[in-house]
């Protein structure tokens, strides 16, 4: 079966299951000489992964192109230097539910892997399972022109429950969010969300809430949200190369009247925050904004 009961789940409330079939003829489980090549030119890509208590994260990982290595059509090797602060390597200390989403923001093409990951001989690993491209909408374009210069006196991670005034800001002003999530008996999955400036909204000091737009009619990530609301989170501020990592419980409103409060939205998330990690010199690429997808429902 290509999806889970929560997904089945979601895609029969929305009343798209029968397109949602057909676009599942997509998916693999292998990588595909197209999809090998893309990885293989990527820069970044964003991970979903699982720590021992079940929170679900995401995190980005960046290199010079090749760092992501197609193996062979079911092995990739991600050459990767993460922050200690970062609980992705520890997450892969023993193998797990991984996801990987690499998007090109140029083109607005992307590609997601689902599959089981783990750190082995300084490297990640990760054994396919699910290989598909999708939906290119409310991608933004940036073009990456080279590497952040670090900061002459490194500036530290710090971790806590509840969103300060500069976090609100970041997220309050963010065209691009990336979300992880997972189904325990099925896999992890991540994938980005995007829109004009404002999308998200800050409701308090742990509670944000987003639209879910028209996509692709697959649900993976509100699939996975009906089935389990543990949620990963990650903001990046492609201008200074901060990145906010929140990991709690995401669920999903239906109804019409939250729905009109966003413009063009179809369901709304609302997210609830239980830690965040704030590294500010989390994204070393410097990236250049060019234009907001036209697909973005204006605010």
């Amino acid at each position: 079966m290509r999806f889970h009961s929560g997904e089945i789940a979601v895609q029969e409330r929305a009343g798209v299951r029968d397109i949602a079939q057909d676009v599942g003829e997509g998916i693999a489980d292998h990588l595909p000489p197209g999809a090998s090549d893309f990885l293989q030119r990527r820069q970044m890509a964003v991970l979903g992964t699982v720590d021992n208590r079940g929170h679900v994260w995401a995190s980005v990982v960046t290199g010079e192109p090749g760092f992501i290595e197609a193996i062979d059509d079911r092995t990739l090797r991600i050459a990767v230097r993460a922050s200690s602060s970062d609980p992705l390597l520890r997450n892969l200390a023993t193998e797990g539910l991984t996801a990987l989403f690499a998007p090109d923001f140029v083109s607005s093409r992307r590609v997601r892997v689902n599959g089981r990951g783990v750190i082995r001989d300084g490297a990640i690993f990760i054994t396919t399972e699910e290989v598909y491209g999708n939906c290119r909408r409310y991608l933004q374009e940036r073009i990456f022109v080279g590497n952040r210069e670090p900061a002459a006196e490194g500036q530290a991670a710090s971790a806590s429950s509840a969103l300060s005034a500069s976090q609100q800001q970041q997220i309050s002003r963010a065209d691009t969010f990336f979300i992880a999530t997972d189904k325990p008996d099925r896999g992890a999955d991540v994938s980005h969300k995007g829109g004009n400036p404002g999308f998200v909204r800050v409701l308090d000091q742990r509670r944000l809430a987003f639209p879910d737009y028209n996509g692709n009619s697959m649900f993976n990530t509100l699939g996975n949200l009906t089935d389990n609301p543990q949620a990963g989170l990650l903001f990046i501020d492609f201008d200074t190369g901060r990145t906010l990592q929140l990991t709690g419980s995401a669920s999903i409103d239906w109804s019409p009247e939250r729905v009109r409060t966003f413009a063009g939205a179809e369901r709304v998330v609302e997210f609830e925050l239980e830690q965040i990690i704030d590294t500010p010199e989390g994204f070393p690429l410097v990236a250049k904004f060019r234009q907001f997808s036209r697909n973005n429902p204006k605010l």
